[in-house]
């Protein structure tokens, strides 16, 4: 289900597709006047639905369709864009973006989740579900950066690894863990940013940085709710329920260090004004890459090991 189809976005959605119209309409007495009527009525109801969503409303924001994916964050953001494609062991993996660009003057190295919007695309990316071939993709990128003293943007947006058969046989589970082992020690800048859904080690293995940031309406969890109830509950139905005690929001995950910064998004979630979006991400990358200037490789790599280290509170007993 995407937030298009939620109860609490249906009304907005039906203000803008009024606006729209009204907007088609040649000029005459009254339209004016009517759309901005209708823009402060969009506006006034979108603030008071934002402003008080469940942990579950924010996880249909998070898979919105219409959500800016990383191709998307290229086009608006980079330059020069060459994208690699095979991991040089099985195939493609088109659920995983990889490649190369300029990122404000800057040479880096980009990797990111693509789950398409059409039936076509979406099938054709898996849904966003990567192979292991696609993290083995990810990691060859990421080798070549760290050769070539590039710093790493990836871009999280899944409900988490393909669980098929075929993956399984291929090694999913040993391309994420070798994922997590190479990451940790690259001795290069890496700054991934969680943009829809970051679900499970799907996520994780794109997702072990020097800084973490979140759009304010994704969300990120070693499960999804409708799998956390299922286990707990046997019932799917609970996954309301289970959003809120897994707290897997943005500001939750700040509060616990997780993530260093939240992005804020346009008013009504980001696939409301998907160029101001990518916009406010690119910004918040630049901070986090500035931050991270200066640093030797060996203080990169201790830096984030010691980041992931301190995750989580533990007591003796």
């Amino acid at each position: 289900m995407c937030a298009a189809e939620a109860p609490f976005e249906q009304p907005l959605a039906d203000l803008r597709r009024r606006i729209g119209e009204l907007e088609d309409f040649p000029e005459g007495a009254g339209r004016g006047r009517e759309i901005g009527r209708l823009r402060k009525e969009l506006e006034k109801s979108t603030r008071e639905v934002y402003g008080k969503l469940s942990r579950w409303d924010k996880t249909l924001v998070a898979r919105h369709s219409d959500r800016p994916y990383t191709n998307d964050y290229i086009g608006h953001l980079m330059t020069d864009w060459l994208e690699v494609h095979g991991d040089r062991g099985f195939a493609d993996d088109p659920a995983i973006v990889a490649g190369f660009a300029t990122f404000n003057g800057r040479s880096v190295a980009v990797i990111g989740h693509q789950k398409g919007r059409s039936t076509q695309q979406r099938i054709a990316r898996n849904f966003g579900q990567p192979q292991p071939e696609g993290y083995r993709k990810a990691l060859r990128v990421m080798k070549l950066a760290e050769r070539f003293g590039l710093a790493i943007l990836t871009f999280i947006d899944t409900p988490g690894a393909y669980p098929g058969i075929g993956a399984e046989e291929r090694g999913q589970a040993e391309a994420i863990a070798r994922n997590l082992i190479e990451m940790a020690g690259l001795r290069v800048p890496l700054v991934a940013t969680i943009t829809g859904e970051g679900g499970s080690g799907g996520a994780l293995a794109l997702g072990v940085g020097n800084r973490v940031l979140m759009l304010e309406y994704s969300i990120y969890s070693v499960i999804s709710p409708e799998g956390c109830a299922a286990i707990l509950w046997k019932d799917q139905a609970k996954r309301e329920q289970a959003a809120e005690a897994m707290r897997i929001s943005a500001p939750d995950l700040e509060k616990f260090g997780i993530v260093d910064e939240v992005v804020p998004e346009p008013l009504g979630g980001a696939h409301t004004d998907a160029p101001e979006t990518c916009r406010r991400v690119g910004e918040a990358v630049q901070r986090a890459l500035d931050a991270l200037t200066g640093l030797t490789a060996e203080e990169l790599v201790a830096q984030r090991y010691e980041r992931f280290r301190s995750l989580g509170v533990f007591t003796g007993g």
